[in-house]
C-alpha cells in the first residue's frame, strides 16, 4: 500500500477487523490496548467479507474484575485498526525523490542500523537517541532500553510517558520512597468514606472507571472533584471545586491549612509514622483561606466544606490526574496533596491514601523496566553502582560500560538535529502529543536520520527516513501493568499480515546488524523471563510473576519476589506488610479483611502485593516523609497581550494524539475535530459564534478551531483537546517550561488570546518550513 493511500484511508467498519488468523475458533482472553486500566476483553475470530479472510470481534469478558465486561467505544472498536486498510503493511524508506517508498524488511533494517551506526561513528554515540512510549508492552519497554544502552551505548534514551504521570511518580518516591499509580485496588475505591478526584475526567478518559466512583457514592460515601470545568465527572459529584487553572497547588495548601486550623489533624498517625510535619506544618500555614481565595477563585466557605467533608469519615483518599501534575510545579502539587492524606492519617491504611490514576495503557510498567532516562530494570537507579553490576550482571556486559542518565523527553527532543542528529523513536507521535509542538516538528525534521516503528503512519513516522511497520495487541503476546499496579498479560488472537514484524523482532535485527549478535530475543516470554531476573531485588520486582501465572490469575501485584512471603515472626519488607482492618471502618466498607485475596499462590509462590504501605512505608525507616511545598505561579501567567489562561485535555471517543482512533468511523463520527470551549462571557467579549472558527494564540503559535459555547468552564479559561494535528493542534500552544524534579512540561496552563475570525481572515497558520516531504 502507498503510504499516501495510508493516510487517507478511513474504516468502513468500525468493530470487527480483516486480518491472518493462526487461533483456532474460540475466544482469546485478553486486554484492550488503550488506558491504562487494561480492560479485560475476549477476541473471537468470525467470518469476514469474501476476499477478506477471517475478522475478530470483541466480545464481554465478565471474568476480569477490574472493568467486569464493561468497556468503551474505544475498546469496542479497537480491531478497526488492525484492518490493512488503515494500518502500515511493508516498510517504506525515503527515496532521493524525498517520497517514502516500499522496501523489504533486509534493506529497511539495513538503512536503519546504517544510519544509527554512520551518526554515532561521525558524531559519538549520544548523538544517537531512542525515544519510546507508554503503550509498549513491558518486554518492548525492557528490551529498548537494554537496546539503547548495550547496542548503541547511548545514553539519550527518554519516552512519552514523562509527558504524563512522571511528577506523580516523583512526588510518590518523595514521600513512600516507592511509585505504583495506586497503592491499593480500584476496588477499594467504592469502600472508603471521601474521595478527592483532582484534575481527572474520568467519564470520558477512563469511562469503565466511572462505575467505582458511583459504588462509592450509593455506600453512602461522599465525592469532590476538582476540575475548572464541569466536566461529565464533575456532574457527579458532591462537591465541584473550579480553581484557576496553575492553582492545584495553593488550593491543597490551603486544605491543609484549615486542616491544622480546625483540629482535624491525626497527631498519632504523624508521630509513628511521618518525619518533616513541622516543616510541612509551616509551610502550609501561610496559605490562608482568603489568600487561596484570591489564588483559585475558590470560595472560602466551600474551601472550608471540602476539608469537612474529607476529614469527617474514618476513611478517604485523593486521586490525581493529569491537571495538578501536567504544570512546572506538578511535583510539588502532588506532593501537597499527599501531605493533607499524611496529615489527617489517611494514608498507610486500609480503604485510605493517595493515588495517581496513570493514563497510558502500560504507563505504569513502561516507567519501570529502563525506557526512561535515569532508570534501570526493577525501578532502578542508574547512578546506583549497586543497580548497575546486577543489571549487568544479567545482561552479560561491564557495568562500566552502560552510560549514565541523558536527556528527559522534551530535552530529548529538543536537542534533536544539534546534539542529537539520528533518532528510533517507537510507539509515539510527538509532532501531536509534544508541547511547543511546532518547534519540535521542526527539530524532527532537521534530523540526520529518523527512523520510526508504528503501526500506522503517523504525522510522526511521515517525517521519517525508514518506517517499520510493526504488530498490534492483538497480534503479539506480552505483559503489561495497569494502574493498580496488576501486571497482566496480552494474549495473540491473530497472525500478523505477512509485512507486519514485532517491535521485538525489528530490535532483534538491529541488534544483530550492529554488532550484538545475542541478548535481544524476538520471543516476548524469553524476554520476560529475563525482565524477571534483571528486576529481581528491584522496587518493581516481578521475580515471582510468570506467564504461567498470569494464564492462571487474573494478574498479579507487584512487588512480587521470587521468594515466598517470610514467616509471620520474620521482619516484614518495607511494602509487603500484613493488612489490617479498620478499628472502626464504616458503614460503606466491606468488612473483609483488605488484602485476603492474595494470600495464597499456586505453590506457595509469593502472592503478590496488592496493598501497600499498611505496615510501614518503602523509606528506610519506614516513614512517610511531609516535603515542605508553597505556591508559586504557573511559568506564563496572563497579561494584557495574552489574557486568558488555556487548558487541555482528551475527549472520550479519541485517546492521546489520535494516530489510531482517528482511522475508526465510528469515533470519528462522535468526535470528528477539534474545538474550543468557550465561556458565553468570554465568547460575547470577543466576538465567538457558536461552531465558526476561533483563533487561540500563544508566544508559541495559532490554531484554529470552531468555538464551543458553554457555562461549564470557567469565564477566563479556554479549553481544548489535543488529539489533533494540523491548525487545530492544541499543542501548538502549549508550554515546555519544565518542573525541576519531575521534567514534567506545563501541559496544562498557558496564557492566550482568542480572536473570533472574519471571513477575511485566514484560518489556516502558516506550517513551518518542510524539510522532509511526509508521504
Amino acid at each position: 500500500m502507498h503510504p499516501r493511500d495510508v493516510t487517507s484511508a478511513a474504516t468502513g467498519s468500525t468493530t470487527p477487523a480483516t486480518a491472518g488468523a493462526a487461533a483456532p475458533d474460540r475466544a482469546t482472553a485478553t486486554h484492550c490496548p488503550y488506558c491504562a486500566l487494561q480492560c479485560g476483553m475476549n477476541l473471537r475470530r468470525a467470518p469476514g467479507p469474501e476476499g477478506e479472510g477471517a475478522t475478530v470481534v470483541v466480545e464481554e469478558r465478565a471474568d476480569f474484575p477490574v472493568n467486569r465486561g464493561a468497556l468503551c467505544g474505544k475498546g469496542r472498536t479497537a480491531p478497526a485498526v488492525l484492518s490493512s486498510r488503515v494500518r502500515l503493511t511493508q516498510p517504506l524508506i525515503r527515496t532521493r525523490t524525498g517520497r517514502l517508498e516500499p522496501a523489504t524488511w533486509e534493506e529497511a533494517l539495513d538503512a536503519v542500523a546504517e544510519g544509527l551506526a554512520r551518526t554515532g561513528r561521525a558524531h559519538g554515540p549520544d548523538a544517537v537517541g531512542v525515544f519510546g512510549g507508554g503503550g509498549l508492552t513491558n518486554e518492548k519497554a525492557y528490551a529498548l532500553g537494554k537496546f539503547a544502552r548495550v547496542a548503541l551505548r547511548t545514553s539519550q534514551i527518554d519516552y512519552n510517558g514523562r509527558f504524563c504521570m512522571s511528577s506523580a511518580a516523583a512526588a510518590h518516591q518523595r514521600a513512600f520512597g516507592l511509585d505504583r499509580g495506586l497503592p491499593f485496588p480500584l476496588e477499594d475505591i467504592p469502600r472508603t468514606g471521601c474521595v478527592i478526584l483532582v484534575g481527572s475526567n474520568l467519564a470520558e478518559t477512563m469511562p469503565p472507571a466511572l462505575r467505582y466512583l458511583t459504588e462509592l457514592k450509593e455506600n453512602g460515601g461522599t465525592l469532590i472533584v476538582i476540575d475548572p470545568r464541569r466536566t461529565r465527572t464533575a456532574e457527579q459529584a458532591d462537591l465541584h471545586l473550579a480553581p484557576r487553572p496553575g492553582t492545584d497547588l495553593a488550593l491543597a495548601l490551603g486544605l491543609l491549612h484549615l486542616v491544622v486550623a480546625e483540629g482535624r489533624t491525626d497527631e498519632e498517625f504523624i508521630a509513628s509514622r511521618t518525619t518533616g510535619w513541622p516543616e510541612a506544618r509551616a509551610a502550609a500555614m501561610a496559605h490562608w483561606p482568603e489568600l487561596v481565595e484570591n489564588l483559585t477563585g475558590v470560595p472560602v466557605p466551600r474551601l472550608r466544606e471540602a476539608a469537612r467533608m474529607f476529614c469527617a469519615p474514618q476513611t478517604a483518599m485523593v486521586l490525581t490526574a493529569r491537571g495538578p501534575e501536567q504544570q512546572s510545579k506538578g511535583t510539588d502539587t502532588v506532593g501537597a496533596w499527599i501531605n493533607l492524606c499524611l496529615a489527617t492519617g489517611r494514608a498507610g491504611r486500609p480503604y485510605s491514601g493517595y493515588g495517581c490514576l496513570t493514563g497510558q495503557g502500560n504507563g505504569q510498567g513502561g516507567r519501570e523496566h529502563g525506557q526512561k532516562a535515569d532508570q534501570l530494570p526493577g525501578y532502578r537507579k542508574l547512578t546506583d553502582p549497586a543497580a548497575r553490576a546486577h543489571v549487568a550482571g544479567v545482561w552479560g556486559v561491564d557495568p562500566d560500560s552502560l552510560p549514565g542518565p541523558g536527556r528527559s523527553a522534551y530535552e530529548l527532543l529538543d536537542a534533536l538535529g544539534t546534539d542529537v542528529r539520528a533518532l528510533l523513536l517507537m510507539g509515539s507521535n510527538p509532532v501531536v502529543s509534544a508541547p511547543a509542538a511546532a518547534h519540535i516538528e521542526e527539530r524532527i525534521r532537521s534530523l540526520d536520520f529518523l527512523a520510526v516503528a508504528d503501526v500506522v503512519l503517523s504525522e510522526t513516522a511521515a517525517l521519517a527516513d525508514v518506517v517499520l511497520p510493526v504488530t498490534q495487541w492483538a497480534e503479539e503476546s506480552g505483559t503489561t501493568t495497569n494502574l493498580e499496579g496488576r501486571v497482566l498479560l496480552r494474549r495473540r488472537a491473530l497472525t500478523p499480515p505477512p509485512g507486519v514484524r514485532s517491535d521485538l523482532e525489528v530490535l532483534h535485527g538491529l541488534a544483530g546488524r550492529l554488532g550484538v549478535e545475542k541478548g535481544f530475543p524476538a520471543d516476548p516470554e524469553e524476554v520476560f523471563e529475563e525482565l524477571r531476573r534483571a528486576s529481581s531485588g528491584g522496587p518493581a520486582d516481578y521475580a515471582g510473576i510468570s506467564y504461567a501465572r498470569l494464564e492462571a490469575e487474573q494478574g498479579v501485584f507487584w512487588p512480587c519476589p521470587a521468594t515466598p512471603e517470610p514467616p509471620a515472626d520474620a521482619e516484614p519488607l518495607a511494602t509487603l506488610a500484613p493488612p489490617v482492618a479498620p478499628a472502626d471502618p464504616p458503614a460503606s466498607a466491606d468488612p473483609r479483611v483488605p488484602g485476603e485475596q492474595a494470600v495464597s499462590a499456586p505453590g506457595g509462590a509469593h502472592p503478590g502485593t496488592p496493598r501497600l504501605f499498611l505496615d510501614r512505608f518503602a523509606t528506610d525507616d519506614g516513614r512517610a516523609r511531609f516535603v515542605a511545598v508553597s505556591h508559586r505561579a504557573a511559568a506564563e501567567v496572563p497579561d494584557a497581550e495574552y489574557p486568558v489562561l488555556l487548558t487541555t485535555g482528551r475527549v472520550v471517543a479519541q485517546y492521546q494524539s489520535g494516530a489510531q482512533t482517528r482511522r475508526v468511523d465510528e469515533l470519528n463520527a462522535a468526535a470528528p475535530g477539534p474545538f474550543v470551549e468557550i465561556h458565553p462571557r468570554l465568547a460575547a467579549r470577543v466576538g465567538a459564534e457558536e461552531g465558526r472558527p476561533l483563533a487561540v494564540v500563544s508566544r508559541r503559535g495559532r490554531v484554529v478551531a470552531p468555538a464551543r459555547i458553554t457555562d461549564t468552564i470557567r469565564a477566563d479559561t479556554v479549553f481544548m483537546p489535543f488529539h489533533w494535528p494540523g491548525e487545530g493542534r492544541a499543542n501548538t500552544l502549549t508550554n515546555a517550561a519544565l518542573d525541576p524534579v519531575s521534567r514534567m512540561p506545563e501541559f496544562k496552563v498557558c496564557a492566550v488570546r482568542v480572536e473570533s475570525l472574519t471571513p477575511a481572515q485566514p484560518s489556516t497558520p502558516s506550517p513551518a518550513p518542510p524539510r522532509r516531504t511526509a508521504g
